[in-house]
């Protein structure tokens, strides 16, 4: 994981350099990471516990799938990955994309493209990387927000505020 080439950009998210992901973080320099929202035809959203194992925010409850984007790659190809990778659904499903959150230092210095697709599971969960998963409904999400639960992720918290102003 550590051996992770990114791409780090500027502040209008072209490519600048590649670099190794421990480095990137280490210095808050601006990368990239996708960021997906699985819903099931009941509407609700399934979130991921992250691994205790993980480097950052292990333990919290994250979006349904994310990940980095590797250097020379781009947005739709690592979502595509990821939620196969993470989840076990076939990168041949459906995603939308629906918006692009600037890199702020309260989301980790990431141009974060988050999409969304419907999905009713079963998922194949990387063990390495998912301690558990579970399905929420909006209300109960909106409701962990408002009171700034701290076992949800920043980040998490940053996508869902944009998502339900763009649903309103």
């Amino acid at each position: 994981m550590n051996n992770e080439l990114l791409s780090v950009v500027d502040e209008n998210d072209c490519v600048i350099d590649t670099c190794a992901r421990h480095i990137i973080h280490a210095t808050g320099l601006r990368h990239r990471a996708v960021h997906i929202l699985v819903f099931n035809e009941q509407g609700q959203l399934f979130l991921q516990k992250r691994s205790l194992k993980k480097d950052l925010n292990g333990g919290l409850w994250d979006t349904s799938a994310a990940g980095h984007v590797d250097a020379g790659e781009d947005y739709d190809v690592s979502a595509g990955r990821e939620i196969e990778e993470e989840l076990g659904i076939s990168a041949m499903h459906p995603l939308q994309p629906l918006f692009k959150l600037p890199a702020t230092a309260a989301i980790g210095m990431e141009f974060i493209q988050v999409y969304r697709c419907i999905h009713n599971g079963p998922f194949n969960l990387a063990a390495d990387e998912i301690d558990e998963g579970g399905w929420f409904s909006v209300a109960e999400i909106a409701e962990r927000i408002a009171s700034d639960d701290q076992l949800l992720t920043e980040t998490f918290k940053a996508i869902w505020r944009q998502f339900e102003v763009l649903a309103a």
